[in-house]
């Protein structure tokens, strides 16, 4: 975003690699130090120092492996397409304060998503955010079957590059109109 406001996204669109997936690659590379650094240690030393019930079976783990990795990209998809509103905003601080506040509200991290009763929480459940925490969650507890989250992940992954593809192919239409 701030690079949409200074410009230098110009030199983005010049870049011999497409926009969305050399942006994707530098996410998922932050994601993952993000998961060892700030998921993986903690969890651990947690574990060693207070009785946790986790789960025994392999299948169970690697589940939960690539139901993380397609939350990242679910995550990269939102992310992405709030960033794309720095094209027509010029500051996208409110954008990525909505962002925060829907993103806590509806993915599960401080409630989870079974608890919102009736018709809201059909709603919540069904939105992309709840492919970051809930889902996965789900799937390491075996609250979930992994073949439909992952099915769920995949589609809301699908939407959201695809959708954020359309809206950078507008907007860079938009710079180039712009004269950048």
């Amino acid at each position: 975003m701030e690079r949409i406001r200074t410009g230098e996204v110009a030199i983005d669109l010049y870049r011999p690699v497409d926009l969305q997936v050399w942006w994707l690659a530098n996410d998922l590379g932050r994601a993952l130090f993000q998961l060892l650094g700030r998921g993986v240690i903690p969890f651990t030393f947690g574990a060693l120092v207070f009785p946790t019930a986790l789960p025994g079976d392999l299948g169970t783990w690697l589940a939960f492996l690539v139901s993380v990795a397609l939350a990242m990209i679910v995550s990269f998809g939102i992310r992405y397409l709030v960033a794309l509103t720095g094209f027509w905003l010029m500051d996208g601080t409110g954008a990525l304060q909505v962002l925060m506040v829907t993103g806590i509200f509806c993915s599960g991290m401080t409630l989870p998503l079974n608890a919102f009763p009736g018709t809201l929480g059909e709603v919540v459940r069904a939105l992309p955010w709840a492919a970051q925490v809930q889902v996965p969650a789900d799937v390491l507890m075996g609250t979930a079957d992994p073949l439909p989250s992952f099915l769920f992940q995949a589609a809301w992954a699908v939407v959201l590059l695809a959708v954020g593809r359309l809206v950078q192919t507008a907007a860079a239409r938009r710079v180039v109109v712009q004269g950048g």
